[in-house]
């Protein structure tokens, strides 16, 4: 944790750091409020004043590490590069990943990584084309976007067998060709 961060972010980081710690022993599903709290020697109040709830904290942790390298598609880095840089940080917090990738909740690290990585490309795209998705490219997108997160949850649950290098390779290869053509012409693959 850098020394620059605030007393807000410090806190966030003792509470990520404790539900991580929690998902050693204890899947997502069963971790409490109460369990996370005793971990890290915070109050209840403390971590509502900061969390709606846990998976809250589960996906505001998912957002630190994974949004850097996103920022960066189509200005210093492409897709592809971007999500081999994703994975990677996915592989080294392991355990956390595993776990979080595990539970069906509504409110589950894989529909929020649906809806960021769905609302981050349409942003990048409608701002390079300076027009809205048309609903064909729009639908292609949402396919894109479920399959994408479907097959990066097999790839943790399965023990990440493969390098993130070819998760995202066969990612960026699996896109749909009008899909393609459509980040292409944005200059992003």
């Amino acid at each position: 944790m850098a020394e620059n961060l605030n007393k807000s972010e410090k806190t966030k980081y003792r509470l990520a750091d404790a539900v991580k710690t929690c998902m050693k022993t204890t899947p997502v599903d069963k971790i409490t409020v109460q369990n996370i709290v005793d971990n890290c020697g915070l109050t209840r109040q403390t971590f509502y004043r900061n969390f709606k709830d846990k998976y809250d904290l589960i996906n505001w942790y998912f957002d630190k590490l994974v949004l850097q390298s996103f920022g960066q598609i189509g200005v210093e880095k492409t897709i592809g590069e971007s999500l081999k840089e994703k994975f990677e940080f996915i592989k080294k917090e392991k355990v956390f990943f595993t776990e979080a990738f595990r539970s069906d909740d509504h409110n589950s690290l894989k529909e929020h990584d649906f809806e960021l990585i769905m609302g981050f490309y349409t942003d990048l795209i409608t701002r390079r084309t300076h027009k809205e998705l048309a609903e064909e490219i729009e639908f292609l997108l949402e396919m894109y976007c479920r399959g994408s997160v479907f097959m990066t949850v097999k790839w943790v649950l399965s023990g990440m067998k493969t390098t993130p290098g070819e998760l995202a390779e066969s990612l960026v290869e699996a896109m749909p060709p009008r899909l393609a053509e459509v980040f292409e012409k944005a200059g992003l693959i």
